[in-house]
This record gives C-alpha cells, sequence and structure tokens, in this order.
C-alpha cells in the first residue's frame, strides 16, 4: 500500500494508525507529525496539488477531502489511483471517517481504538458543560480582512456546540465575511480568533476590544476547533480547559 494525504488533519491519523511506511506524499500544510512534515515527500499544497509529483509516487490509495481540497483536481487524481474523498461536518461524521480510513488501511483495530478514546472525551466533555450558564452566544473568526466567520453548516460550529455555546452566524453557510458592528448587533458573548488560517494574534485581539468592550475576546487553537482527524484526542481537555479559564466550567 502506497498512501498519498492531500488533507493535514487526516495525515495526523494515518500517523496515529501507524501508517510510517505506507505514508508516501503529502502536502506542504501536513505539519503533524513534525518528523513527517520534515521527511515525508511533499506534493504541493492542499488547493494546489502537483498532479504529476502524485503520479510519480505511484499511490494505491489518495486521501482528499471534500472542502479542504479542488474537485478538478480531486478528478485528475482520480485517474491515478482511488480516491478516497471525506465530507466531515460534525463530530459523527469525523468517526465515520476514522472507521472508513481504518478499513482502507487494513487497520480497523486502531482506527476502533481512536474513535473509543475520542467518544469517551466528548462524553466526559458533555458532562462538565451539562450545567446552568451554558449557550452563551458566541463566535469564530477565521479571516481578517474581511473578517470572517464560521457558519453553522461547519465542523467549528459543531465543535462549539460540544463546548455549549451558540454560535450568532449559526443561521449562516460556510464562512460568511461580517464585521464587528454585526458582531455586537447579534449579541456576540465571547469572540474567538482562531491560530488559522490566518494567523491572529494579540494585537488583533487589541483592535477588535476596542470596537467591542461589551466582548469577551480569546486566541484560540485552530487546530482543535478544525481538524477532524486523530487531534480530536486532544480535542475535549483543550475545550474544557478554555471554558474553565472563561470560569464557565469549575
Amino acid at each position: 500500500m502506497r498512501i498519498v494525504s492531500l488533507v493535514p488533519s487526516q495525515t495526523e491519523l494515518l500517523y496515529n494508525l501507524g501508517l510510517d511506511d505506507e505514508v508516501a506524499g503529502i502536502t506542504k500544510f501536513c505539519i503533524h507529525p513534525q518528523h513527517w512534515f520534515k521527511t515525508k515527500y511533499k506534493v504541493g499544497g492542499t488547493k494546489t496539488v502537483n498532479i504529476e509529483k502524485v503520479a510519480a509516487l505511484r499511490p494505491t490509495i489518495i486521501i482528499a477531502n471534500k472542502e479542504e481540497n479542488v474537485k478538478e483536481q480531486v478528478e485528475a487524481l482520480q485517474q491515478i489511483a482511488p480516491v478516497y474523498v471525506s465530507d466531515i461536518s460534525t463530530l459523527q461524521d469525523a468517526l465515520e471517517m476514522i472507521n472508513t480510513v481504518g478499513e482502507l488501511t487494513n487497520k480497523q483495530a486502531e482506527s476502533a481504538n481512536i474513535i473509543f478514546q475520542i467518544t469517551k472525551g466528548f462524553q466526559q466533555l458533555k458532562f462538565a458543560t451539562n450545567s446552568p450558564g451554558q449557550n452563551i452566544r458566541a463566535a469564530y473568526l477565521i479571516w481578517q480582512n474581511p473578517y470572517m466567520a464560521a457558519g453553522g453548516d461547519t465542523f467549528i460550529n459543531n465543535m462549539m456546540q460540544h463546548c455549549g455555546w451558540v454560535n450568532v452566524f449559526a443561521g449562516k453557510t460556510r464562512y460568511p465575511e461580517v464585521s464587528a458592528e454585526q458582531i455586537s448587533t447579534h449579541k456576540c458573548q465571547v469572540l474567538m480568533l482562531s491560530s488559522e488560517p490566518f494567523p491572529f494574534k494579540q494585537k488583533h485581539v487589541d483592535e477588535l476590544q476596542a470596537l467591542l468592550p461589551d466582548t469577551k475576546i480569546i486566541l484560540v487553537d485552530g487546530e482543535m476547533f478544525s481538524w477532524y482527524g486523530s487531534r480530536l484526542l486532544l480535542a475535549p481537555n483543550y475545550f474544557k480547559s478554555l471554558l474553565k479559564d472563561l470560569q464557565l466550567i469549575h
């Protein structure tokens, strides 16, 4: 088996499944694990895949994602090898993807264990957040200039729900452009600025805080909210830590 992975979060999953020898190529954005990022052959970016480089690796399967990768490139890659394209909007979608990838790579036992651990972690998170004072009105920004937020049909929105938060932009699809005025009008109590794809910093917090004095504005780890592979093993504890810092759980 020779695998080319075009999705950072699924590349990390392949590592956790123990597929070191089988993974022949990854993208330049597949930063986890670090030693794979340093040593594995790069086939371009998630949206700029070099078809010739993939073909040269003679893959037996290519791992892609509907949102991360470009449809036309996926169709071209299908001429080289079978392409598995995931489509993830919820935690359940992610668990089903992990199960499928386990089956495709003959790592059913390993994938079942990862699913069990993730499920256990989110059950514990649900118990921790099932208390009065939840249903905090929140928003999550992924981009600056223009500001873009996570809409209601995204995986990020589903992770917000698991934290007990109400996404004020849940009525929008994908990643709508929003303004500070709209954030204020929607009575957002907690505004999260993600570390990716735009790397928000403290200076951006300060800029927005001046415009939104009544909103709690925080920097968050984008991988925890948007990586739907084995990074989900770490997400529940991260969310609990975040909620504790905001004094939303004890």
